[in-house]
């Protein structure tokens, strides 16, 4: 709604001062500037980037009009759950929770996760099963996971960055363009000239407004989407790592709430409740 709202103001603005200083809008109808931009645009991404990466683009800019799933009820949902595999791997003993680890999908402990913090799970589960790796090294292995999960979900930030910053040189190319074809009318009407001018001008405009007042701002939200997205697996990881170096579950999923950004973290009372509520 916040993105809408925003994307109005920016044009509304735009639209409203040009016409307070007696603006004809229709000078700013170009068609033919909007598909030269738009058009080399699309062309750049499709040459610069795997169908992965244009699929993560498309997706993200549709997720910029969504609200955030990262709040306190999903922080809330989740760290109940593993309070829950936790009591359970504390009264059964860890090793007892192998069915479940290796088939989770039919697992009762784990069929109603997100499929992709139950692989994150169950993954190092798996691996402090085997006795080998000690709980740093499964914090590293972690640590490692985010990593390159989080370098892989910023290319198609990156992309769209990369698009909108060509967005002002594009309508330069616009408007070189206009220029072309009023030098190819000069002699004629004056006016005719000038229409020809104000349209090449409209590219440049266009090119600038494009990059600053729409894909860059979009950019950056699917920048912080893919941040928060970091976070909230940093905060199963602490959560996950103190419980497999001893902690005892409350203890644990404490670590992880103290992670928690402020504007989302349920209070340790919350917590506690939903915690007990459930087990």
């Amino acid at each position: 709604m916040f993105a809408i709202v925003g994307i109005v103001v920016v044009f509304g603005a735009v639209i409203a001062g040009y016409l307070m200083e007696h603006g004809n809008m229709l000078v700013l109808v170009q068609p033919a500037e909007l598909v030269i931009i738009a058009g080399a645009a699309v062309g750049t991404v499709l040459i610069a980037n795997p169908p992965s990466v244009l699929k993560g683009i498309l997706a993200g800019c549709v997720s910029v009009f969504g609200s955030s799933k990262f709040g306190k009820p999903l922080y809330e949902s989740v760290l109940k759950q593993m309070f829950t595999m936790m009591q359970t791997a504390r009264k059964q003993g860890l090793n007892e929770l192998e069915g479940e680890v290796e088939n989770p999908e039919k697992s009762k402990l784990f069929a109603k996760w997100d499929h992709h913090l139950r692989d994150f799970v169950c993954d190092t589960l798996r691996m402090a099963m085997t006795g080998g790796p000690t709980p740093f090294d499964l914090d590293q292995m972690m640590e490692a996971d985010m990593e390159v999960h989080h370098h892989y979900a910023q290319q198609p930030v990156d992309a769209l960055n990369t698009v909108a910053d060509s967005l002002p040189g594009l309508g330069i190319v616009a408007a070189v363009l206009g220029v072309v074809i009023t030098m190819g009318a000069l002699g004629g009407p004056p006016e005719e000239i000038g229409h020809k001018v104000g349209a090449a001008l409209v590219g440049t405009f266009l090119g600038i407004l494009l990059c600053y007042g729409l894909l860059g701002p979009i950019a950056s939200k699917m920048g912080k989407a893919a941040e928060e997205e970091g976070h909230f697996y940093y905060v199963i990881r602490l959560a996950l790592i103190a419980f497999l170096k001893g902690s005892s579950p409350m203890v644990a999923i404490e670590f992880g709430r103290r992670a928690i950004p402020d504007s989302v973290r349920p209070s340790f009372q919350e917590l506690e409740k939903a915690c007990k509520g459930k087990t």
